[in-house]
């Protein structure tokens, strides 16, 4: 199991997680954040900054979110576990899914 981050991070990437997060773990993607449950501790540090309370642990994502998690997986697919977010940047890419949404908050 892992932290999931769901649709309120969604064109917001405050990135307050990133700064809490002791394992590097959350990864930027074009739209939203992601994070990595391979490299992910389970250690919560994220959920309680996230300004839009978009971070869940994966067992308490609400019924509206719950495909978050297979999204955040799948992220890494071609990515793999790369040992962490600041050293591989920001990419310019998000899952299908976060794409074919529309802009958030407008």
């Amino acid at each position: 199991m892992a932290y999931v981050i769901a649709l309120p991070c969604v064109d917001v990437k405050d990135k307050a997680c990133v700064e809490e997060c002791p394992v590097d773990c959350i990864y930027e993607g074009h739209r939203t954040l992601y994070i990595n449950p391979d490299e992910c501790v389970d250690c919560g540090a994220c959920e309680p900054v996230c300004p839009t309370t978009a971070i869940f642990y994966e067992d308490d994502l609400p019924s509206e979110w719950v495909e978050f998690a297979a999204i955040n997986s799948a992220f890494f697919d071609d990515l793999g576990a790369p040992g962490g977010a600041a050293r591989l940047g920001p990419q310019d890419k998000d899952h299908p899914f976060v794409t074919s949404l529309p802009v958030q908050g407008e």
